[in-house]
């Protein structure tokens, strides 16, 4: 039980990260509405596909970002068509892997965490996630 335990407080630490990346982002560029907004501002060339948003750095890929905060630590994000952020097993493991005391959770006890968190996480397709509104 003890590894579920860690790897709930992995999962409550990547949507922690979430919300400081957001702001963080949000207030170096003042035109992000939402986080969202990094992927139009990129594709109307308005901001570079990678660059600095404060402590963080980011790179647009795909549908997503990846932001790597000054000590290294990852957090990689996916928008869904409607602009929430949403985000899997995969980039929850990436973020566990990045901190500073790094935590390699199994898919087996992050899907444990990630449903002891419902209703502060959504399933919204099939093992993706995203915070509940």
């Amino acid at each position: 039980m003890e590894r579920v335990g860690a790897a709930r407080d992995l999962v409550l630490g990547y949507v922690d990260a979430l919300n400081a990346v957001d702001e963080a982002m949000r207030a170096a560029i003042p035109s992000l509405g939402r986080l969202a907004d990094v992927l139009g501002l990129v594709r109307s060339r308005r901001i570079s596909r990678s660059g600095q948003g404060g402590i963080y750095s980011y790179t647009v890929h795909g549908a997503g970002c990846r932001f790597v905060s000054d000590h290294g630590t990852e957090i990689d994000v996916d928008f869904a068509a409607d602009g929430s952020e949403i985000f899997d097993l995969w980039r929850l493991r990436g973020y566990g892997l990045s901190l500073p005391e790094p935590l390699d959770a199994t898919d087996q006890d992050l899907w444990t965490a990630v449903r002891s968190l419902q209703p502060l996480l959504n399933e919204v397709r099939p093992g993706w996630f995203s915070v509940a509104s």
